[in-house]
């Protein structure tokens, strides 16, 4: 990488005081008491990352800002151990945006294999397109020549510039999160969807030195995976448990909005899956009697290939054969 990255070896973070105050501030550029403050928190948690993190592929120097890429929309709502195989097959194959953006998007389809939510694949491709275009190939330092790629948010934006170029941004994922709701508001959940009130606060526990706000998004989002996570939490093994506001507060109950949960089976989700699963197996055009008989039920089959074709993940051709985009 050309920049230090918190998904390789953090930077050791200033000496700090051991007695935390108010966790929360109005800004993202913090008063140093409140800087001294939020460091306690900082430092026992980066401390903890470079002895337990995991050693993942795309935290190595090697992995560089594609590498970063490519991990961050394959680990949307995927746990690492589905994304590992694809991830290496993946970088194999296509080891920088340009080799890529030269395949038809069909191929990143194909290649993305059982990952769910395939449209990221499409993202992928389009997001490679660009920066070949656009950057003559190089993933783009600048979190808002980031946020410009097609597909990006501002989360992915946040987590390349920060994990490959070690820039200080506020990297808000769901593990990050929930260590913030329970450490600092000392709720055991966030609230369902991302707030105005999250984002604040997260910008404002930002440390001032880039390299050690770079470490802070590793560190805190490995917690949230590892240690603080949404069942079984390991407090006994936490670096923060002793100044923890949802722990000091006896860990209260969730008593917000029911949490979503996420069902597969018998959804349009599974048909989905079944019948690019065909398409992916398959050299040529595919009948649709191959795709009919993935799923008995007719109406929510042609729900699911309508659904498929609308999102640009299917290309129909004449005589009712289908096919992975190749355009």
């Amino acid at each position: 990488m050309t920049a230090t990255s918190a998904h390789s070896t953090p930077p050791t973070p200033p000496s700090t005081p051991s007695t935390p105050s108010t966790l929360s501030a109005p800004s993202s550029r913090s008063t140093p008491s409140l800087q001294s403050s939020h460091s306690a928190l900082h430092t026992p948690v980066i401390a903890w990352f470079e002895t337990h993190a995991r050693d993942l592929p795309w935290r190595r120097p090697e992995a560089g800002a594609w590498g970063v890429m490519v991990s961050e929309f394959m680990l949307q709502q995927t746990p690492v151990s589905r994304v590992l195989p694809v991830y290496e097959q993946w970088l194999a194959r296509w080891p920088r945006p340009a080799d890529l953006a030269a395949e038809a998007p069909g191929e990143a389809v194909r290649a993305w294999g059982r990952l769910g939510y395939p449209r990221r694949a499409l993202r992928l491709h389009g997001a490679a397109q660009a920066i070949t275009e656009r950057h003559g190939g190089d993933v783009p330092r600048e979190h808002a020549q980031l946020l410009s790629l097609p597909g990006i948010g501002e989360y992915t934006a946040a987590a390349v510039a920060s994990f490959a170029y070690g820039q200080r941004h506020a990297v808000l994922d769901t593990n990050v999160r929930r260590v913030l709701a329970r450490a600092v508001n000392g709720v055991q959940y966030p609230p369902n969807a991302t707030t105005a009130a999250e984002r604040k606060l997260a910008r404002a526990l930002l440390p001032e030195d880039a390299a050690t706000a770079a470490a802070w998004a590793a560190s805190s989002m490995e917690l949230g995976a590892l240690i603080c996570t949404a069942k079984n939490e390991g407090c006994a093994r936490c670096p923060i448990a002793a100044r923890c506001a949802w722990q000091l507060a006896g860990k209260p109950a969730h008593d917000g909005p029911p949490r979503r949960g996420q069902t597969y089976a018998g959804t349009d989700r599974q048909v989905r899956g079944k019948l690019l699963a065909v398409l992916r197996e398959a050299v040529s055009p595919v009948p649709q009697a191959a795709l009919d008989a993935v799923w008995d039920e007719p109406v929510q089959r042609a729900r699911a290939l309508d659904g498929l074709v609308a999102d640009g993940l299917v290309e129909p051709l004449e005589n009712a054969l289908y096919r992975l985009p190749q355009s």
